[in-house]
């Protein structure tokens, strides 16, 4: 979550909404990335999907059947569709969403029977540092 934390307060460097994601296999890490929607001009630039599609092309493979996802903030909706449609084995995560997470706010996809696939989920890793970083870069902002 280290990794993480530090890929969230680069993005929050560069006024990208605080948020780092890591993906990891075997001990090993495949994939960091920040939030980066303004830089990239893509609104599913999420630091989760960077960090999913780098993963992927790393591996050579779209399914992360054996890979761990670490990422400071609780994932949303469309995160957390791509971390089900990656297979990601197990998903660690700091700070929870109330507004736009989708693990356990709003619409808990894991939970749908629609859902084919649910990873391990290990939620509060690194929640204070996380939800500092954000409650700081919209402080900042208003």
């Amino acid at each position: 979550m280290r990794t993480a934390l530090a890929a969230a307060r680069a993005a929050a460097l560069a006024g990208e909404v605080p948020v780092g994601a890591v993906v990891m296999r075997g001990g090993h890490v495949l994939a960091i990335e920040a939030n980066a929607p303004r830089r990239l001009n893509d609104p599913t630039a999420h630091a989760e999907m960077l960090a999913i599609r780098a993963a992927s092309v790393a591996l050579g493979h779209d399914r992360l059947e054996d890979c761990d996802l670490w990422v400071t903030l609780e994932p949303c909706a469309m995160c957390a569709g791509a971390i089900a449609h990656a297979r990601i084995r197990r998903l660690y995560y700091g700070a929870p969403d109330q507004k736009g997470g989708a693990v356990e706010h709003g619409p808990r996809l894991f939970g749908q029977s629609t859902c084919h696939h649910r990873p391990d989920v290990y939620a509060g890793i690194g929640e204070g540092e996380a939800a500092a970083l954000l409650r700081n870069f919209f402080a900042a902002r208003r």
